[in-house]
């Protein structure tokens, strides 16, 4: 999905001409977005995951608006690039907490086990996606990828990895618009992990 993230943003433009005319910054942005994040996570801890899920889309439109006001505007700060990344995680990691907490059975609706499993699956779930992008940073930092094209760091692994941020966002909206959110989690579980997994086999293979 990530390929198509040029394109979408292509056409949320008049919502970022919108923002810029306003005056809206894009750390702001960010922070709405944070904003909506949590309320998706309050959301789908109630069980209303369908209200939940539209307040992550509202999160992830935010997301891919503010490079575009950055752009602009002028606006893009070092402070503005990490702020947008750890807001990314908190996002992330609240939306499936928020699950985790909900009551909503997982594990338990294949196989009636212990509850303890399906908060195991949500507790993976956050860990891949965590780490699925945390490896990305860790290249930055041992390594020393500097230059940016478009307000974004030119790295080795922008192409390596099946399953991202987008991917993870697209499941979990699925999920829970449909009413399948404890299919959408063990699905994140399971590929958010093998994902970092085939970009740490990439980095073996190619780093010296």
């Amino acid at each position: 999905m990530t390929v198509y993230r040029s394109r979408c943003i292509g056409y949320l433009e008049p919502v970022a001409d919108l923002f810029v005319k306003i005056g809206i910054t894009p750390n702001q942005i960010s922070l709405i977005a944070l904003a909506c994040g949590v309320l998706c996570a309050i959301m789908f801890y109630l069980g209303a995951f369908i209200v939940g899920s539209l307040a992550l889309l509202a999160s992830a439109v935010l997301d891919l608006i503010d490079g575009s006001v950055a752009r602009k505007t002028g606006a893009h700060t070092n402070f503005g690039a990490v702020f947008d990344w750890i807001v990314d995680k908190y996002i992330d990691a609240l939306a499936l907490l928020g699950v985790g907490l909900s009551g909503m059975t997982i594990v338990s609706r294949l196989y009636p086990v212990s509850p303890v499993a399906d908060f195991a699956v949500v507790a993976c779930a956050i860990i891949g996606s965590l780490m699925n992008t945390f490896i990305k940073p860790v290249v930055y930092a041992e390594i020393g990828y500097r230059e940016k094209v478009g307000g974004k760091i030119d790295d080795p692994l922008e192409g390596v990895g099946f399953f991202g941020r987008p991917e993870t966002l697209l499941f979990l909206i699925g999920g829970g618009i449909t009413g399948y959110i404890w299919v959408s989690v063990i699905i994140i579980a399971v590929c958010t992990n093998l994902s970092a997994l085939q970009r740490i086999i990439y980095l073996y293979k190619t780093l010296p």
